[in-house]
């Protein structure tokens, strides 16, 4: 099993940008952190992170029969990017959304996800936890086929 972590943008500023919301962990602490999960129960992974939301399109349109599941954070694409909703429901493999910060206790413009449903569901409010959270429920999805 193969499972894609997609990170949308200012993530890779993840360990200094707000660290009172976000935590100190950096993007590679997390990726290293989720890839060994899944390792541990049996799935590859790899990490993906880019600003532009073209490249994440690429990336995610990329993913259909290279991957059997993805988990995303689209960072603030996730609150208007009809785009990105579109590439998602648009490849036949599942994605998570995950979030670091609870979106729903924060400014009310990230409130509203685009991207939700297209997704089987949506991790939120548990920091680095979140993305964990994220594989285990991934890989439970892609082993029920």
């Amino acid at each position: 099993m193969r499972i894609l972590i997609i990170n949308g943008p200012n993530l890779n500023l993840l360990g200094t940008r707000q660290p009172e919301v976000y935590g100190s962990d950096t993007l590679e602490d997390i990726c290293a952190l989720t890839m060994s999960e899944l390792s541990r129960m049996g799935a590859e992974a790899e990490c993906y992170q880019s600003n532009h939301e073209g490249e994440l399109i690429d990336c995610i349109h990329r993913s259909q029969g290279e991957f059997d599941g993805c988990i995303i954070n689209a960072g603030a694409y996730t609150h208007y990017s009809y785009a990105l909703r579109d590439a998602i429901s648009s490849v036949d493999i599942p994605f998570i959304e995950v979030h670091m910060s609870n979106i729903h206790c924060r400014e009310e413009f990230r409130h509203k996800s685009v991207i939700s449903a297209v997704c089987r569901g949506q991790i939120a409010g548990f920091g680095a936890l979140s993305y964990i959270l994220a594989a285990q429920a991934i890989v439970q999805i892609c082993d029920e086929g």
